[in-house]
């Protein structure tokens, strides 16, 4: 009874990440940036599979690793929630509206050749899609430079050393033309010292 119930909980968590990320693949119109708020709707606020500290975490990674966003982010809450089974089951569901999507574009291309109304429909999905990056932006800097655990924007709650390596950044991305992959990895050890020798950790 108890293996049969531990089998039928596996299940359930299998469908779930399956279902979560095919709405997350369904729905990422206008590239990672735009899926980063509906990555979280799904596995921070709909199934609490991670806190928003392990979200800001997963995108970090999600970012700096190899492949689109939505794909790795997938990965990582499958393999985090369940295993590599859980791994394999999240990806299938993000990747599967896409294939399935280009499948049916493609055929209608070939058949009919003129799919100019398309670009109506996407030319009307765009202000949403700036809106859903702009949104993603937000979430992450204030997560980033305030309190993850109090989501309070108090002045006296604000990370010092996330503001200063923010603000950093972004002069050298703008005026510098640096890559930002340098930029990555110079933050990363910039504030792993600065962090260690003021023993704060947010």
């Amino acid at each position: 009874t108890v293996a049969a119930a531990e089998g039928g909980g596996r299940a359930m968590t299998y469908v779930q990440l399956f279902f979560s990320f095919l709405l997350v693949g369904l729905f990422s119109v206008g590239g990672g940036y735009a899926a980063i708020p509906l990555i979280q709707a799904q596995v921070v606020e709909a199934h609490g599979w991670l806190t928003m500290a392990e979200f800001t975490n997963l995108v970090t990674i999600a970012e700096m690793t190899p492949g689109p966003i939505t794909i790795n982010s997938s990965t990582f809450v499958g393999i985090r929630t369940a295993g590599i089974p859980g791994a394999i089951v999240a990806t299938a569901g993000c990747v599967l509206p896409s294939c399935l999507i280009v499948l049916v574009l493609a055929w209608l291309y070939f058949k009919y050749g003129n799919l100019a109304y398309i670009q109506g429909t996407l030319s009307g999905l765009r202000p949403a899609i700036v809106a859903l990056i702009a949104s993603a932006g937000l979430s992450i800097l204030c997560l980033a430079i305030w309190d993850q655990e109090s989501n309070s924007l108090h002045p006296a709650d604000t990370n010092l050393i996330a503001v200063l390596l923010f603000l950093v950044s972004l002069f050298i991305l703008r005026r510098g033309k640096t890559n930002p992959i340098f930029v990555m990895l110079g933050c990363g050890v910039v504030g792993g010292i600065l962090y260690t020798l003021t023993g704060s950790v947010m």
